[in-house]
């Protein structure tokens, strides 16, 4: 397990070496191929998980079996921290979509550590109100954004978090294919490949297997507005 992935979340950036190690002591290893889930809609949870490497999706399906996408999250982050609060069942379905590794922590030996260390609650508390701020957001653009500004409003997300240099842009790996991409801006897939269709078409990204070159990243904010 990459423990130095570990110690850069927020969650244990503020922990001591000893209470660090020791709540590490506590974390269980769970490798997951593309397309496996770790937990679905209506699951008892008794754990959080933490990504280590490759990214997770998590999302929810409708009662016709439409399915919509709440979030991306990759290395760093954490989710299914709502069962420490609330023992309901959960309430999205966790799938990775890539080659993915977390470590796991059963609530109760979250529970110990925030007995003796008050100042994780806070950093918990924090990871759920950016989980919340992330939702008025998808939830403001559904109503005010049109698709084309939704999908590159997602797409300069993805950049943010998983974006790396390229020669000639910005290389997005999301792992995502058509459909999930659709899934994440609220949208049709036809829609979504019209949108991203113009922006190649205006010289402002590159399409490429699970992924895209961001060529124009100004013009693309604009668009996102």
């Amino acid at each position: 397990m990459d423990i130095e992935v570990l110690r850069r979340a927020p969650l244990f950036a503020t922990l001591d070496d000893d209470a660090f190690r020791l709540l590490t002591d506590e974390l269980t290893e769970v490798d997951l191929s593309r397309g496996a889930s770790v937990f679905r809609e209506g699951d008892q949870g008794d754990q959080l998980y933490f990504i280590v490497s490759g990214k997770v999706k998590l999302g929810r399906t409708s009662p016709d079996g439409r399915e919509s996408l709440l979030a991306i999250l990759g290395p760093g982050e954490l989710f299914g921290e709502m069962a420490l609060f609330d023992p309901s069942p959960r309430t999205a379905t966790a799938t990775a979509v890539s080659e993915t590794r977390l470590a796991g922590l059963k609530n109760e030996s979250l529970n110990a550590l925030l007995r003796t260390r008050p100042e994780v609650s806070a950093q918990l508390l924090q990871a759920l109100a950016r989980r919340l701020r992330r939702t008025n957001d998808s939830l403001s653009d559904l109503v005010f954004s049109d698709v084309p500004g939704r999908v590159a409003k997602a797409l300069l997300d993805l950049a943010d978090r998983f974006g790396r240099p390229a020669t000639d842009g910005v290389l997005v790996a999301h792992e995502l294919t058509q459909e999930e991409l659709a899934q994440l801006v609220g949208a049709s897939r036809e829609t979504v490949n019209k949108a991203l269709a113009e922006f190649v078409q205006r010289g402002w990204l590159r399409l490429e297997a699970r992924a895209v070159v961001i060529l124009d990243m100004q013009r693309l904010r604009q668009r996102s507005r």
